[in-house]
């Protein structure tokens, strides 16, 4: 069995670990393994990979998209084991709408953001106050940024530290249970913004210097503001691009898997704990950060390994 061949197994074997339903991936990969052999390549390679898609005949261009994906996918968890190996961009042969792949940002630049929002300024002394809170808010809880913004005051529950999700995605509620840290952190927010506005008609937990509830585009906003300040964004005048206030969440999800591989604990069996708290809709939406992350999917490769050797008489 050729080298290349030996790898699709192994990562067909490890995404069926994860509960993957792969028939039509399986085929593909293993028609693009055989058209590799016949062109003598042990490594996948950009080149190698065109060649193969125009040998796909008339396949419509939305199908030739998703077939090539699924080689990127391979492509991209091969070139952890071999440097050899090319990763395509995304738009190699873009025929449909793909996910954005998330930002993971490192803990020092989450502090940043941070610490950095707390310096926007205000002639009221809030905004400041409202965005650095609002941001650490989503980072260490992995909510959306509408979920965050429609909080009242009556869903965050600091004696027991937890939160009420109410309007959510998918119009179900859910609770979110909180660490001490951003009780403290939650506590000093609500007093000193009662301090700065004793009086609102608005039950917002977050607000803004008038007194209303903060929107989706000042937030989005100031967020660009705040990334381009410490290098996530280009500076302009408009928002620039880079790193989103969404990919805060995203950071959430794939730390707390990451963690949880580390710790040795089943993480097939977790993941729907994660896709509650997340409140996916469907685990499967979960299950996409181990295909988006590289690290995510070695880390479950090593575990699938590791299983392999315990079994071994």
């Amino acid at each position: 069995m050729s080298e290349l061949r030996e790898a699709t197994e192994q990562y067909l074997a490890v995404r069926r670990s994860l509960g993957f339903q792969l028939r039509q991936p399986e085929a593909t990969l293993r028609t693009f393994v055989a058209f590799a052999q016949e062109q003598g390549a042990d490594y996948i390679t950009v080149d190698l990979m065109l060649r193969w898609a125009k040998t796909l005949g008339t396949v419509q261009a939305s199908t030739r998209a998703d077939w090539l994906a699924m080689v990127r996918r391979f492509a991209l968890w091969r070139s952890t084991a071999d440097s050899r190996t090319e990763v395509p961009p995304e738009n190699l042969m873009p025929a449909r709408y793909r996910r954005k792949a998330p930002y993971i940002y490192k803990d020092e630049e989450v502090e940043r953001l941070v610490r950095t929002a707390e310096e926007l300024p205000s002639p009221a002394g809030l905004r400041g106050l409202t965005y650095s809170t609002f941001f650490g808010l989503i980072a260490v809880t992995g909510m959306r940024i509408s979920e965050a913004l429609a909080l009242d005051r009556d869903d965050i529950d600091l004696e027991h530290g937890v939160l009420t999700i109410r309007q959510t995605k998918f119009g179900q509620s859910r609770l979110v249970p909180i660490h001490s840290s951003t009780i403290i952190a939650l506590q000093r927010y609500a007093q000193r913004r009662d301090l700065l506005l004793p009086r609102t008609a608005t039950p917002a937990f977050f607000l803004a210097e008038r007194g209303t509830r903060i929107t989706q585009w000042s937030a989005r906003y100031n967020f660009a503001k705040v990334s381009q300040r410490i290098d996530l964004r280009t500076p302009t005048r408009g928002y620039g691009r880079g790193p989103r206030v969404h990919d805060l969440r995203h950071r959430f999800a794939v730390r707390t898997l990451i963690d949880w591989y580390r710790a040795g604990l089943d993480v097939e069996r977790e993941i729907p704990k994660l896709a509650t708290f997340l409140g996916h809709a469907h685990v499967n939406d979960t299950y996409w950060y181990l295909e988006a992350v590289p690290e995510l999917l070695q880390l479950a490769t090593d575990r699938l390994r590791d299983r392999s050797l315990e079994e071994l008489p």
